[in-house]
């Protein structure tokens, strides 16, 4: 099993982090994903992950990798963040 370690913008709160568990760990190949919110860490272990198409679901839902933010990123983290937030609520 390989990990990989991702550095990300916009992590605010466990709405921010249950949806990028929910979306990473619908990337094939993915088994496990754990997020640091002081860092902005997230850490992703599986066999064969493709560590192209995990940064792309990040930054689809607002969580681009360090060095690569804009303002829709910023917006699309804070949507990302109240979904997570209402779909944790509903569980």
């Amino acid at each position: 099993m390989e990990t990989l370690e991702i550095y990300v913008h916009n992590i605010k709160c466990a709405g921010c982090m249950n949806t990028i568990k929910k979306a990473v760990k619908s990337v094939d190949h993915v088994e496990a994903v754990e997020i640091d919110l002081e860092t902005e860490k997230v850490t992703v272990q599986g066999d064969d992950v493709d560590r192209e198409k995990v940064v792309a679901t990040l930054a689809h839902h607002g969580y681009p990798e360090k060095g690569h933010n804009t303002l829709l990123n910023q917006a699309k983290s804070y949507v990302s963040c109240a979904i997570g937030r209402m779909s944790a609520d509903q569980e």
